[in-house]
């Protein structure tokens, strides 16, 4: 890969959330606990704003090239809970659609919006447009990794059965962008990661590497049963992802990676099934563990909500960011 040449000087270097990899665990569970906090302090609001609007002021752009559901969702309202604006930019209708660069269209942003989210199908313009960024660019989703739903994900797993580190988790399906996150999440958070693929769909081999190297428990086979044997949750994707063509090929492969109720009977007894949505029911897992009550689905979803709450405080609060999930203090 070619090295992006040197961008101007800005007055401080924006805090990007690209992939969990460029963090260290204390960081991204300083993220949580904030997001947590938010949570508990709205829980019972009837509009469960945030009471020091923390963001009032500053503008979010989302910049989404793939369709979305909860990623804009949640981080629409979520800004807009702490105080915030946001302003939709559909690439279709910006100068990107004509030919300007990345280069150019970040250096503009940077000086109408205080934060950017990309979704994209190409994950080289994530990096590009945060190069050349003087404001935070986040994640949204792009082929490679999926780090924003991961953070919702290990909130719902903690609400549920308390601190995920040296617990186990299984992911049954394709090796995709939302199980290569799961991974770096393994070295970060401290959990054991077994990932039952077909052989073709295995998740990057780079990626295993860095997590076992840094002490990470991942397990790799080609057996769902091997994988799900006792684990504390059992994580599953749609077998066909935005960047995937579907065939009758590849859903003959998956064929054998379907959650039924008979997978998850071999995993821990209280273990929870979790799906980052939407879920093609009688594909990757059937309607009854997908309704049953194993199921934290909906949970995982809103916590989308809270967890990129504390994200965006973590971007956009400053120095003091961590105050955000503070009270306003009485009068």
């Amino acid at each position: 890969m070619n090295a992006l040449p040197a961008s101007p000087a800005t007055r401080a270097a924006p805090r990007h959330f690209l992939e969990l990899r460029d963090f260290d665990g204390a960081t991204l569970r300083a993220i949580l606990d904030l997001g947590s906090r938010i949570k508990r302090m709205q829980h019972g609001r009837a509009r469960p704003l945030h009471p020091r609007l923390p963001l009032l002021g500053r503008t979010l752009g989302l910049m989404l090239s793939k369709p979305s559901t909860r990623t804009r969702v949640s981080f629409e309202v979520g800004m807009r809970q702490l105080g915030g604006e946001v302003i939709l930019l559909s690439p279709a209708d910006m100068q990107l659609g004509r030919g300007e660069t990345i280069a150019d269209t970040a250096r503009v942003l940077s000086r109408f919006v205080d934060a950017i989210v990309l979704r994209t199908g190409n994950a080289a313009a994530l990096r590009e447009l945060a190069h050349w960024s003087s404001v935070p660019v986040i994640n949204g989703l792009t082929p490679h990794s999926h780090p924003v739903q991961i953070l919702a994900d290990i909130m719902t797993f903690e609400e549920h059965r308390g601190p995920i580190a040296g617990r186990t988790v299984a992911w049954i399906g394709d090796g995709n962008n939302v199980a290569t996150s799961f991974i770096e999440a393994a070295r970060l958070f401290g959990f054991r990661l077994r990932l039952a693929t077909p052989e073709r769909h295995a998740p990057p081999a780079e990626t295993v590497a860095w997590a076992r190297q840094g002490g990470a428990e991942i397990t790799l086979t080609t057996d769902p049963r091997e994988a799900v044997a006792g684990a504390d949750c059992v994580v599953t994707d749609t077998w066909v992802s935005m960047s995937d063509s579907e065939s009758a090929q590849r859903l003959l492969a998956f064929d054998a990676y379907r959650v039924t109720g008979g997978l998850m009977a071999l995993a821990a007894p209280d273990a929870l099934f979790m799906h980052c949505l939407p879920a093609h029911i009688g594909e990757e897992v059937t309607e009854e563990v997908f309704e049953g009550p194993h199921s934290v689905v909906f949970d995982e979803a809103e916590n989308r909500l809270h967890a990129q709450k504390g994200l965006l405080a973590w971007a956009l609060g400053g120095e003091h960011w961590q105050d955000c999930g503070e009270e306003e203090p009485s009068r």
